[in-house]
């Protein structure tokens, strides 16, 4: 057996080890971690949301058949692998997507399902909280699930003890203890900064909004306690340990960490905590979190206001539309070499016409597209029609093509970044951005750096994801030095060896993302047009 194996065998037995469990929206995670922070073993168990009587929604059955086929794979990896069977962990914590709405009696009853953050039935309630409180209020948030179903007179309401996030529920199912990271807390009600805690004149104004209701609660009171990074959250009770291991085999009273939301998690695998640093997530979506060192001078709906799982204060900006006409688009091209009678490798496609758009005008040569699958909040769009425009004058190549293409999956995304960056004068040291569109090297890196005007690197670890974030905060909290910071502890023990690839933003192509976005503005109505006029 080799050195680093038995080093591996000997953490294991000995408990040397912390395990993140991460419920994705398709897909739940557990990764094992050792003390050098690399990934021991891990296992996985797919899922989907469900449309049940107007909501989106995960059933309890799958949540707890998920957590357990996800530790059981783990498990049966490290056995594979190392020939042991884990009794004993060092550390735990639980992540999961944010906000939404999970609401309890005082049996521990589920009152009604788990209302998820795609949801999208609570503008009225979002709407008037945001006003009261000058605050913005996305639909998705906790407290907006709430206050909507006061607006909707739900029938479950008197009998409310506890309301809490999926994170939160599993930390409470399997410790006891009714707590959540500060991350995550920061997605259900808003967090004054400088107690680390909820908002307590918000609270106040909650409960006078609804104090003609004679519900027996007020909101402080079923809102689960918050904790911060490092701090310890509960441990892991002899019920808990039978629930997450069904083998019966791993023993109870592990120390766990405050439960997260996935946002706070791919903070931390990006090493993105620091005040003036920030990361942008790729896919079907897109989005920027960018860690604040001053409030902002006012309420933006474009603007989301979270923390990190420290209790900084984030602005996140969401566009619902990233990366899906690109791919419609590589999809054709393959078609096409299909039709040829060639065979094309999806990758290498890839790679060869994203290259192209390194050849192009800076602007893209006046080409113009849409990429909205969907509605798009950031420029007010309620529905989406993918579209791609040019005038006689454009210089339509396939450089150009690709330049536009890829301009268009982040110009939403920098509408929204230029409010922070132009209108807060927000200052942004680095960028780490992660997503498949960075497997094809320099490309994507140049476009992001472009549309943020800010150097953008790509780590190695960009791709371990969220689980393997959870891990890292159930380390932390065992492992931190007296006093030392989620920020210190992350760039000179995690990271120090992976300062990633970093590019700094070429002028050329600065200016000329400047100019596209002037031109996607003024297009907008075009867009418009089409999804009134295009069925």
């Amino acid at each position: 057996m080799k050195a680093n194996q038995v080093n591996i065998k000997q953490a294991i037995t000995e408990g040397e080890t912390s395990l993140g469990i991460e419920f994705g929206s398709t897909r739940i995670k557990a990764v094992l971690i050792d003390s050098s922070f690399e990934t021991i073993a891990s296992g996985s168990y797919e899922w989907e949301n469900r449309l049940e009587d107007g909501f989106w929604t995960y059933n309890l059955v799958d949540i707890i058949t998920g957590l357990q086929t996800a530790y059981s794979e783990m498990k049966n990896d490290v056995e594979r692998n190392y020939g042991i069977t884990i009794r004993k962990i060092g550390s735990i914590g639980f992540s999961a997507m944010m906000h939404g709405y999970m609401a309890f009696d005082n049996t521990g009853e589920l009152l009604v399902p788990f209302r998820t953050w795609r949801n999208s039935t609570t503008g009225a309630a979002a709407k008037e909280l945001t006003d009261q409180f000058q605050f913005n209020i996305p639909e998705r948030w906790s407290i907006a699930h709430l206050y909507q179903a006061i607006l909707n007179e739900e029938k479950h309401l008197p009998r409310i003890d506890y309301i809490t996030t999926l994170a939160g529920y599993i930390h409470w199912l399997l410790t006891g203890n009714k707590a959540i990271g500060v991350g995550d807390a920061s997605g259900m009600f808003p967090i004054d900064e400088s107690t680390q805690n909820y908002n307590e004149s918000m609270l106040k104004q909650f409960d006078e909004l609804i104090s003609n209701k004679g519900y027996p609660w007020s909101i402080k009171d079923i809102l689960p306690e918050v904790y911060i990074s490092g701090e310890q959250a509960g441990e892991l009770t002899e019920i808990g340990a039978k629930i997450l291991d069904q083998s019966k085999n791993l023993q109870p009273g592990i120390p766990v960490c405050p439960p997260e939301g996935d946002a706070g998690t791919g903070m931390v695998a990006t090493n993105s905590v620091r005040k003036r640093t920030g990361n942008i997530s790729v896919g079907t979506s897109v989005f920027a979190m960018i860690v604040l060192e001053k409030k902002l001078s006012k309420v933006y709906p474009e603007i989301d206001l979270v923390t990190t799982p420290n209790g900084s204060p984030v602005g996140m900006v969401h566009a619902n539309n990233c990366s899906s006409d690109l791919n419609a688009w590589l999809g054709l091209f393959r078609e096409f070499f299909e039709a040829m009678g060639q065979k094309v490798e999806m990758n290498k496609l890839f790679e060869v016409v994203l290259n192209k758009a390194l050849e192009a005008d800076s602007d893209g040569g006046g080409l113009l597209s849409y990429g909205y699958f969907s509605g798009e909040n950031i420029t007010g769009l309620e529905k989406g029609r993918p579209l791609f425009v040019r005038s006689p004058e454009s210089r339509f190549d396939l450089a150009n093509f690709m330049r536009t293409h890829l301009f268009a999956a982040f110009a939403a995304l920098k509408i929204g970044m230029d409010i922070l960056t132009k209108e807060e004068n927000i200052d942004i040291d680095s960028i780490l951005a992660h997503g498949g569109l960075f497997k094809t090297p320099l490309v994507g890196q140049k476009i992001v750096a472009a549309a943020m005007n800010t150097p953008v690197s790509v780590m190695a670890t960009a791709g371990e994801g969220g689980a393997w974030g959870m891990a890292i905060l159930a380390s932390y909290m065992m492992n931190k030095d007296q006093q030392e910071s989620l920020e210190d502890f992350l760039d000179k023990k995690v990271f120090e060896e992976d300062a990633g690839q970093e590019i700094y933003p070429d002028q050329l192509d600065v200016e000329g993302f400047e100019a596209f976005i002037e031109r996607y503005k003024k297009g907008l109505m075009i867009e418009q047009a089409a999804v009134d006029h295009l069925i």
